[in-house]
């Protein structure tokens, strides 16, 4: 960001938002739709120069002034629709737009090593031997992978999958405490017990049952693990680079980013654990069912997308902290 340019091209707004919160007791009742008007536009310029400068100086006057509007609005405090409405719209794809190239780089490395431990235990006796005996693997082909998706009552199968699919990522986000360091290893458990169930049934001759029933959850599910894996692993990152801005600075967004994450996940998860319970175990044909989850993971991509390049683009950065917390009122 070019400083100057900025200050010259907004210091008008910020001027004009000073000189009516100095007169805030005096305003007209179309000031003060102006002064809320105001707050909001200097909020986002605050986050645009927090993201982009270390100009301290700009920031302290920037953050004074919309502490002082905020202060000054006449206004209640925004419903809870309307925050739940801006958490959909705003903090959580933008967070997750923002990041999307951590969570691309952990789907790589993920399908990677699921791909490479396939190939190592498949078609290899000693190997698989060390896993499992004979008849293990054969009730794992030829019953255990299959009954686990319809022994159970769809509802309460739902709420098992979901709970089951929320640890994961919670487990994610735990780390996040540490820095994301141990994230690494609770993917790669992940993936090797992936890799090994797709060694016995490829094996065995039954990939289309394995692709079959994995696929419509697997894509929105393992989309939600590695969301949140890179999240956290971000947020530890964000203290070995933080790049030109204070550590602590880069820090406190990052660990507000991963708690909107997390937050976002509980929605995702559901709609996976759903389609799980609901959609994997049914009589569809197989490619039916891979095609709803097909078309759940492109529905999700698209709406990161949408929402999240949008509010990119106006600057947000799904920080809480800037998020503005009056509705106009006259």
């Amino acid at each position: 960001m070019d400083v100057d340019a900025f200050v010259l091209a907004h210091r008008p707004t910020w001027d004009r938002l000073e000189a009516l919160v100095k007169r805030r007791r005096r305003l007209t009742g179309a000031e003060v739709d102006e002064l809320v008007d105001l707050y909001q536009r200097v909020s986002t310029h605050l986050s645009m120069v927090r993201t982009a400068s270390t100009d301290s100086v700009l920031v302290g006057r920037l953050s004074g002034l919309v502490a002082g509007a905020r202060s000054a609005v006449t206004g209640a405090h925004a419903p809870l629709w309307s925050e739940f409405v801006r958490f959909w719209t705003v903090s959580f794809p933008v967070v997750a737009y923002r990041g999307w190239r951590w969570w691309l780089g952990t789907a790589v490395a993920f399908f990677f090593v699921v791909v490479l431990i396939a190939l190592w235990v498949s078609g290899n006796p000693e190997v698989q031997s060390s896993l499992k005996t004979p008849s293990e693997i054969e009730q794992l082909v030829n019953h255990d992978f299959a009954s686990y998706y319809s022994d159970n009552p769809s509802g309460s199968f739902a709420l098992q999958v979901w709970v089951n699919n929320s640890w994961v990522s919670v487990q994610c986000i735990a780390y996040a405490i540490l820095l994301g360091i141990p994230i690494p290893w609770v993917l790669f458990q992940n993936a090797f017990n992936l890799g090994v169930i797709a060694a016995f049934m490829f094996d065995a001759g039954k990939a289309d049952i394995f692709l079959g029933l994995l696929a419509p959850h697997g894509l929105l599910e393992l989309t939600a693990v590695f969301l949140a894996g890179s999240a956290a692993m971000r947020l530890g990152w964000s203290v070995v680079s933080p790049g030109n801005r204070p550590r602590g600075q880069v820090l406190a967004e990052q660990g507000r980013a991963v708690v909107a994450v997390a937050i976002g996940l509980i929605g995702v998860l559901a709609v996976s654990g759903l389609i799980e319970a609901m959609v994997t175990p049914s009589p569809l044909p197989t490619f039916a069912r891979v095609g709803i989850g097909v078309a759940a993971e492109i529905a999700f991509l698209a709406y990161i997308f949408h929402f999240g390049r949008k509010a990119a683009r106006a600057g947000e950065t799904g920080d809480i902290d800037d998020a503005p917390d009056v509705v106009p009122t006259r």
